[in-house]
């Protein structure tokens, strides 16, 4: 497996742009990936000339050639044959209201087929797939988002930083609207619109996100992960984290593959 990763330099494109990344790989018939609730806003290129299928909450679907999808609260198997090629971009959830003129809710555990929403995606992936070099494949994305490049407002910058970094996981709802200056009912709205879910469930995720981290990187116990990740206890910690991985967090440890939230398998 062959894995690019790029972090934008430019501060202009960084305020939309998380990462670009690229996965090229040759997959056994009997692999299954299986990706774990990531809390990340994707486009995603598929270039491949067989049809791909995913499993979304019991629901299998092709896989779209040029698809963006948002925040999961599930995970998603997917049984891939043959050679492919993803290339992808993480997008901050403030900016994808600018670029597509909705709110990244619209498209929270799902995936949804941007040829269908704008034509322009389609000349951009046969672009895309036209390329051989990870990098020109970065290029021509960016020069693609400098023509619409968004705006961002201070406090659409601060909510992006909020969601894509593990600070603030010991916060209370209160804590944080006084933080974005907003009221309780007003944060609840407005994180609703980036993640799909409430302040509560919102606060929840960041802490399971910290602790799939923690897990993956680090040699710390399963009880100083709860801990640190500011859990009630040990029995809330391991709820939590089976309700959107399905899976108890010993389990993911003993499983996880190289990529963070990605488990690889071969099955019968």
């Amino acid at each position: 497996m062959d894995t690019n990763v790029n972090i934008p330099q430019s501060l202009l494109i960084n305020d939309i742009v998380c990462s670009f990344w690229e996965v090229h790989r040759h997959n056994e018939p009997s692999l299954r990936e299986t990706i774990i609730p990531k809390g990340l806003v994707e486009i995603i290129f598929s270039f491949e000339t067989t049809k791909l299928f995913v499993n979304i909450n019991n629901q299998f679907q092709n896989i779209p050639r040029c698809f963006v999808q948002g925040f999961q609260t599930s995970p998603i198997e997917l049984n891939i044959a043959n050679t492919h090629t993803f290339f992808g971009v993480v997008l901050n959830p403030a900016s994808v209201k600018h670029i597509f003129h909705f709110h990244p809710v619209k498209f929270s555990n799902c995936m949804l087929d941007l040829t269908l929403v704008d034509a322009s995606f389609y000349s951009l992936w046969h672009r895309l797939g036209e390329q051989k070099c990870f990098n020109d494949r970065v290029t021509i994305f960016t020069e693609w988002l400098l023509q619409r490049l968004p705006k961002l407002t201070e406090r659409e910058k601060a909510f992006d930083i909020f969601l894509k970094t593990h600070i603030g996981t010991q916060f209370s709802v209160h804590d944080l609207a006084s933080k974005f200056c907003y009221s309780t009912k007003q944060l609840s709205r407005k994180l609703y619109e980036l993640t799909g879910m409430n302040s509560e469930q919102t606060l929840l995720y960041k802490k399971y996100l910290q602790a799939v981290h923690l897990i993956h990187c680090s040699e710390m116990t399963l009880t100083e992960i709860a801990y640190s990740c500011h859990f009630y206890d040990q029995s809330h910690f391991i709820k939590t984290f089976k309700d959107l991985s399905h899976l108890i967090p010993k389990d993911y440890r003993q499983r996880k593959g190289k990529l963070e939230g990605h488990i690889f398998e071969i099955v019968p």
